[in-house]
């Protein structure tokens, strides 16, 4: 839809062209943090970990409690953007986020940076949708929406990179708490700018009630989820604290979409997540997320505590992966994506992704970087970014207006709770592998030979999971192929039908699909 033709519907458009680009600079810069302060705090918590005195059962929260409170609250977040504005929930979101920063940099226990990280995450819940909106809102016409989300998508992907480089610069020459510190000046800067450059076009506030029966019943249903995964490590599987989480989780998440099903104004309407090529695209993406972050955990700690890499050389040694994804996202699944339909993109990203997570289980304590990790970490960002790029441009297609900004979180939820249950879940894998690795092998090893056997339990421990990873994968490749149905994009039908219901179609709006770039 043109920006002419947006006048002409009613959607208020944003004349100012140089606001809008310049808008664009400060939106970026903000998903730059973001994106940066995961890559950093990966690099960086080793030695968070060793400072602070944090166990290795509970040292996974520092990803998993920013991961929770980001994925949980996400529909939240973006339903009070609606209510607010967003421009006022971004600036809001950003300044939450710097003084949840400060408050990591000067944490003196586990607990203290636990809480920090899950500040993070629910500022970042608030950011994040206020951002994709406001892109969404000022870039109306079909190429600049494209131009100005290929730009997003680039500087979020190049983000990581340059995280993984500061995260190991900070830590090695400075200390871990800059990496949480160096967020403060980032977020002043965005924020000031999006204050005084972002002219949000009037109108377009979702006025209904808030859904707070939804939010209470999501937030708690997936908190209790992810407990129950962590609670597995350390106490068992069976044990009953853990078992009760799995089924308070599943009482909860029942209950929040019966609840979902009969409100008027509800948190996350249903329609949004039944419609076959979307719930394929959210369960699809939310497996492999799962897959890949327990990965970025384990080769982190393989590269510095196994190969004795120092953090800049670790950040360096992440580089292919990240080169991988933006070519695989910018230049196969970004032009083909057009030309093919989205399952032939996403099934086969998914599936290479899956081989390069099948050459890591080989991993060994004396193994080559150049010969085994380089092509398995090329191998998994290529496919990764290939499918993710149409996955992203699919989840929104076709979307009523009032359900666009929903749409767009719930990508960011099941990536973002994707995330938190494969860091739970592979760690435990991981830990009960090697605690059953050492139980069998150091018994009748030499006194000698006994830090040797620890560390070949680590490295056991790492390849045991990363096999199940190989199946989740797999498994996000099957579901692509066989759920997805869409045609391709700009085609006139998706799985054989009219891309639009016939009441989707009664808004000009929907005839244009809202990218989403989500890392």
């Amino acid at each position: 839809m043109s920006a002419t033709a947006a006048q002409a519907s009613g959607v208020p458009v944003e004349t100012g062209d140089a606001n809008r680009w310049k808008a664009l600079v400060f939106i970026a810069l903000a998903q730059l943090m973001v994106v940066l302060d995961a890559t950093i705090v990966n690099i960086a918590l080793p030695s968070a970990q060793s400072d602070l005195g944090i166990s290795d059962g509970n040292r996974q929260w520092v990803v998993t409690a920013y991961a929770l409170a980001f994925g949980g609250l996400l529909l939240f977040g973006g339903r009070i953007a609606d209510l607010w504005g967003r421009k006022r929930a971004f600036v809001t979101g950003l300044a939450g986020f710097a003084a949840a920063s400060a408050l990591g940099g000067a944490a003196t226990n586990g607990a203290m940076m636990f809480g920090a990280r899950a500040l993070q995450g629910a500022f970042g819940a608030l950011l994040a949708p206020a951002a994709l909106s406001l892109l969404a809102v000022m870039f109306t016409d079909a190429k600049e929406r494209a131009k100005a989300f290929g730009i997003y998508g680039a500087i979020a992907g190049g983000g990581g990179a340059v995280g993984l480089i500061l995260g190991g610069f900070l830590t090695e020459y400075l200390n871990w708490r800059w990496t949480f510190f160096v967020n403060v000046p980032f977020a002043v800067v965005a924020a000031a700018g999006a204050y005084f450059v972002i002219r949000e076009p009037k109108g377009g506030r979702n006025r209904s009630p808030l859904d707070i029966p939804g939010v209470v019943l999501s937030t708690l249903g997936l908190v209790a989820l992810v407990y129950g995964f962590t609670r597995a490590e350390s106490d068992g599987w069976g044990d009953a604290l853990t078992v009760s989480m799995f089924v308070a989780s599943a009482v909860l998440l029942g209950a929040f979409v019966l609840v979902e099903s009969k409100v008027k104004a509800p948190l996350l309407p249903l329609r949004v997540i039944t419609e076959r090529n979307r719930g394929g695209v959210y369960l699809s993406l939310g497996l492999a997320i799962i897959g890949m972050f327990g990965l970025f955990l384990f080769l982190t700690y393989y590269l510095q505590v196994v190969k004795g890499y120092s953090p800049v050389k670790t950040g360096f040694a992440f580089l292919p992966m990240i080169a991988g994804m933006i070519t695989g996202s910018t230049q196969i699944g970004a032009r083909l994506m057009t030309r093919v339909p989205a399952r032939l993109l996403m099934g086969p990203g998914f599936l290479v992704a899956s081989v390069g997570m099948l050459l890591l289980t080989q991993l060994e304590i004396g193994s080559s970087y150049p010969a085994l990790l380089l092509p398995a970490m090329l191998l998994l960002g290529l496919g990764m970014g290939t499918a993710f790029m149409p996955a992203m441009s699919l989840a929104t297609l076709g979307v009523q207006p009032r359900d666009a900004g929903v749409a767009s979180a719930m990508v960011n939820t099941s990536q973002q709770v994707g995330g938190a249950i494969g860091t739970a879940l592979l760690n435990t894998i991981a830990s009960s592998a090697t605690v059953a690795y050492v139980k069998d092998h150091i018994a009748g090893a030499p006194a000698k030979s006994q830090q040797l056997v620890q560390t070949q339990g680590l490295v056991h421990g790492y390849t045991t999971a990363i096999w199940f990873a190989v199946g989740i994968l797999v498994l996000a490749g099957v579901i692509a192929l066989t759920l997805v149905n869409a045609g391709r994009p700009g085609s006139t039908t998706v799985g054989g039908s009219p891309a639009a219901s016939s009441e989707d179609a009664q808004d000009p709006q929907d005839e244009v699909a809202v990218p989403v770039i989500a890392h």
